[in-house]
C-alpha cells in the first residue's frame, strides 16, 4: 500500500479484499489468475478509499451549487447515497466489471484479459448488472 494508506488503512482495505474474495469463494475458479483478480480489488479498494476521503466537500460543495432549494439539495444527497449503497451491493464481479468499464474506461477485451474471463462473459456481467440497476431504479422512482 505505497499510495500513502496508515496501517489500520491498510489493514481495513486488505480484510476488505478478502471479505470479497471469500463471498465470492465459489466463482474464484473462472478467473485465471486469482492473484491478479485480489490485487485489482485491492487497488480499486484503496482507490475508493481515497476518493471518498477526498471527495466528499467537493461533492458537497459541487451538490450545493446546483441545487436551488434545500429541498433539491436533500434528494440529490439522498439519491447519490442510494446508487452507492446499490453499487455496492452488487455481486463483486459485476461491482468490478461497472468500475473498470465505467470509471476506468476499459474495454471489454482488456476487462476480459485483466480478469480472466471471456469477452462474452464481460458483455453477459454488465448487461446484467446495469438491468439489474435499472429494474431498482425503476422500482425505486415508481414508489
Amino acid at each position: 500500500m505505497s499510495c500513502g494508506a496508515g496501517k489500520d488503512e491498510a489493514e481495513d482495505i486488505a480484510q476488505d479484499v478478502m471479505l470479497r474474495l471469500w463471498q465470492m469463494h465459489d466463482e474464484l475458479d473462472r478467473y485465471h489468475s486469482v492473484e491478479a483478480l485480489t490485487t485489482l480489488m485491492a487497488r480499486h479498494t484503496l482507490i475508493n478509499h481515497y476518493r471518498r476521503r477526498k471527495t466528499e466537500p467537493l461533492v458537497e460543495a459541487s451538490i450545493a451549487s446546483l441545487a436551488t432549494s434545500p429541498h433539491e439539495l436533500l434528494e440529490m444527497k439522498e439519491d447519490d447515497q442510494w446508487l452507492s449503497k446499490r453499487l455496492e451491493q452488487l455481486p463483486t464481479t459485476q461491482r468490478t466489471l461497472i468500475y473498470l468499464r465505467q470509471v476506468e474506461r476499459r474495454s471489454h477485451e482488456e476487462i476480459a484479459r485483466l480478469l480472466g474471463i471471456e469477452t462474452t462473459s464481460v458483455s453477459t456481467l454488465l448487461a446484467r448488472a446495469r438491468r439489474s440497476l435499472l429494474e431498482d431504479i425503476i422500482q425505486r422512482n415508481n414508489l
